[in-house]
């Protein structure tokens, strides 16, 4: 799928944070001629989500939640909440997602914003980073077992999620709840009520 047309542009949610997004009016699958192919994914990483924001400014608010500890953000997309753990002080910060063209956009975007992020995780974690995971059964089943596995090893699991129909609420508590804009074409709605959960 052919790359959308990006322009480094700070986040008017997060305006610490400036990263290279597909034009507001873009919408997911224009590059692709308005087309899903399963075979390559649609480019999650050229919008600013919800999730990811909420998570981003949660950080930066709460800087020590992260400062001094090993981060790692889980389905990454553009890097938000990777870029917002490496400017709130996290001593470590990697960030990973399925889409090889998502991990360079966030490597990208932390470059841009003078930090740095490794493309693997340690051995060793402090917390755990997801926004936007609970978008479909199957997505959310798989997350939910992987971070359900990392709070078992008593990492810190933090989660933006702006109310989809596959969040697993039972299993978090709400620390922080944001009203987000996104784009319009993305969203049925300019703004998303979004919050920040811990896993229990």
């Amino acid at each position: 799928m052919p790359a959308p047309l990006t322009v480094l542009r700070p986040l008017p949610f997060v305006p610490e944070i400036s990263l290279f997004l597909a034009d507001s009016s873009a919408g997911l699958f224009d590059a692709a001629g308005g087309e899903f192919h399963s075979d390559e994914p649609p480019p999650f990483w050229a919008f600013a989500w919800a999730g990811g924001q909420a998570l981003a400014r949660y950080l930066l608010d709460h800087p020590e939640t992260v400062a001094g500890r090993r981060v790692h953000d889980l389905a990454t997309g553009s890097g938000v909440a990777a870029v917002a753990a490496a400017k709130a002080g996290a001593a470590d910060v990697s960030a990973t997602d399925l889409d090889p063209a998502s991990v360079a956009a966030a490597q990208h975007n932390a470059a841009a914003n003078n930090v740095t992020l490794r493309e693997e995780p340690p051995e060793e974690l402090d917390v755990l980073l997801a926004g936007d995971v609970f978008y479909s059964p199957t997505v959310a089943a798989e997350m939910t077992q992987r971070l359900r596995a990392a709070r078992r090893k008593s990492i810190e699991v933090l989660v933006g999620d702006p109310g989809r129909g596959y969040f697993p609420a039972r299993l978090f508590e709400r620390v922080a709840e944001y009203s987000v804009p996104v784009p319009p074409a993305l969203e049925e709605s300019e703004t998303l009520i979004t919050a920040v959960w811990r896993m229990r």
